[in-house]
């Protein structure tokens, strides 16, 4: 019996009370509400407090996402792949634990064959090493890779809070970092998946919080965390990192003209980007060291070679749900497929690109709680000065550079990340200071904005935590589980159905594909299928279904194989 069975047992619509989930919620909510408007001015005078102490307060924002998150394993376990960009990340981070940049290539690797990984002339992802980084880690210190997405979650809450203190004062600066626990901590999907965002809002934070310390101080140690987060984003989102690097040239270029405190001369100026230059070298070196080893070219990105070998990708996929908890309906899949294909009547290109950026915007919801809209509407409507103006400026910027690409997820624009979080900051800060006849309702209504926020968390939280995971049994942890219970080596042959959806893939191996317990390959027909034996002489040999309902997964028969069609990776 778990320590959650009596809570079920006591929401349970037939309980005494006949209390349900929601009544249970709505009563805490309640009761959190009574005890604001009770102890307003205790928890007011508690924030301000905590928040003067910045080692407190930031160890004290990185822990509470991750015993949020511990708190949810009962119903919301740890997260597996499901994605092929999550197994090639994941194949990155193997790759770095054996302490290697590539792997060689397979002497048959036209069995391996999958999305987003390179077979020649390495064995590799096509991903850079940034998000496989922190994977690594979380791997090699915790035994899994889940706990280096955790870690960099942690990261990001604690440096947001850093962040914002180079902007706003503490007390404002500790609210920020509540609310980046509340909209991507434990129920963000950048936490309950393998493909990245956090990292790169981690390097957000250190560019968007050292900018306004050199422009005060002027400090070598500032310049050393701005070239850091540069080299950080390089090393997960280089295209994205050229916009990054125009918006920061864009601040300096705006404050030195707008500006009328005392900035750093000129020769201190040209001293602090030569340390940003440095710190942001290693960035540059893992680069370029990545590259040689992928492709045997020290300027061809990963990603470069693999449009090159298997092409530009054209089939359009569905768009992971922007808006946490809220699923897509078969009808907005359709309407976001026909958004993105830009294929019909309309040959225009400015047109195709605007009418994309124009159905991209609702995407960027992500980044706010929904309460959270009129805090960034009146930090829009209430820019006075250059360096509020340039964050706006900024998010245009990322906006209209990444439109340029077919393809957009928010982990793409993840390094402006800190900054929605400081306008929203910004906005509730204006708008705590609008009195209506002397009378403060301004910081009445922003506290209500704050709460509304913590009241949606409370509700989305209650709800993961008092009942199953809705999501649908992952079909390959299944079929790993049936193999586990034989001993020994295994090759798993996959096969696929004539009407097989190609996004629906199976085949992922370790870094280390010899070695792996567990060998998946494609089932190229008797023939060929025999090489990959005698490869493996001693392995037991299964054929997977995975179109069958349930996959079926047989002991592997020569006889009963086929040749399958042509594949085709698009990655």
């Amino acid at each position: 019996m778990t320590l959650l069975q009596p809570a079920h047992a006591f929401l349970a619509p037939d309980n005494t009370l006949g209390f349900g989930i929601g009544d249970v919620i709505e009563l805490a909510l309640a009761s959190l509400l009574a005890a604001l408007l009770l102890f307003r001015a205790k928890c007011e005078q508690l924030v301000r407090q905590l928040a003067a102490r910045e080692g407190l307060s930031m160890a004290l924002l990185a822990l509470l996402p991750v015993l949020l998150r511990l708190a949810l394993l009962g119903h919301r376990p740890v997260p597996t792949p499901r994605i092929y960009d999550e197994f090639s990340h994941l194949l990155v981070a193997d790759t770095l634990r054996h302490f290697r940049l590539a792997n060689p290539p397979h002497p048959l690797h036209h069995f391996f064959e999958t999305f987003f990984v390179i077979q020649e002339p390495s064995y590799s992802s096509i991903y850079p090493i940034g998000q496989g980084l922190i994977l690594a880690i979380g791997w090699t210190l915790f035994g899994h890779p889940w706990a280096g997405v955790v870690l960099s979650v942690a990261c990001f809450c604690a440096l947001t809070y850093w962040m914002l203190r180079g902007w706003v004062s503490p007390g404002w600066a500790l609210i920020g970092g509540l609310l980046a626990v509340l909209e991507f901590g434990p129920l963000n999907e950048w936490m309950n998946s393998y493909w990245g965002g956090m990292v790169t809002a981690c390097a957000g934070c250190l560019v968007f919080g050292a900018l306004p310390r050199l422009r005060e101080h002027g400090r070598p140690r500032d310049a050393v965390l701005l070239g850091a987060g540069v080299a950080l984003s390089l090393l997960i989102r280089p295209y994205e990192t050229l916009f990054l690097i125009l918006s920061i040239a864009a601040y300096f270029c705006g404050v030195t003209y707008t500006s009328k405190a005392n900035l750093p001369s000129r020769a201190t100026l040209i001293k602090l980007a030569g340390v940003s230059m440095l710190a942001f070298l290693p960035g540059v070196v893992f680069t370029v060291a990545q590259n040689q080893a992928v492709t045997g070219s020290w300027t061809t990105l990963p990603y470069q070679l693999s449009q090159f070998q298997y092409g530009v990708p054209t089939s359009l996929t569905i768009q992971p749900n922007p808006i946490p908890h809220l699923p897509l309906t078969r009808e907005q899949q359709l309407d976001y497929i026909a958004q993105r294909s830009f294929h019909g009547e309309d040959r225009d290109t400015l047109t195709k690109f605007l009418r994309r950026l124009e159905y991209r915007i609702r995407f960027y919801r992500f980044f706010l709680l929904p309460p959270l809209y009129i805090a960034f509407l009146i930090f829009v409507a209430t820019i006075r000065e250059f360096r509020f103006a340039w964050i706006l400026f900024t998010f245009l910027l990322f906006a209209l550079g990444t439109n340029l690409f077919p393809y957009f997820y928010p982990r793409y624009v993840a390094v402006e990340t800190p900054l929605f979080v400081l306008a929203s900051v910004l906005g509730l800060r204006h708008l705590s200071g609008v009195t209506i006849r002397g009378c403060a309702a301004g910081r009445e209504a922003a506290a209500v904005l704050v709460f509304f926020c913590v009241a949606l968390f409370a509700f989305w939280y209650g709800l993961s935590f008092f009942t199953d995971t809705d999501q649908a049994p992952d079909a390959r942890s299944q079929v790993i589980q049936q193999l586990e219970k034989f001993p020994g080596k295994q090759v798993v042959f996959v096969r696929y159905s004539p009407h097989h959806v190609f996004q629906n893939e199976w085949v992922y191996n370790a870094a280390d594909i010899d070695s792996a317990r567990i060998v998946w390959a494609r089932d190229l027909g008797p023939k060929e299928n025999e090489k990959l034996c005698t490869y493996y002489h001693g392995r037991r040999f299964w054929l997977l279904e995975p179109d069958a309902d349930p996959p079926l997964l047989t002991p592997y028969q020569p006889a009963t194989s086929r040749n399958p069609g042509p594949f085709l990776a698009v990655p």
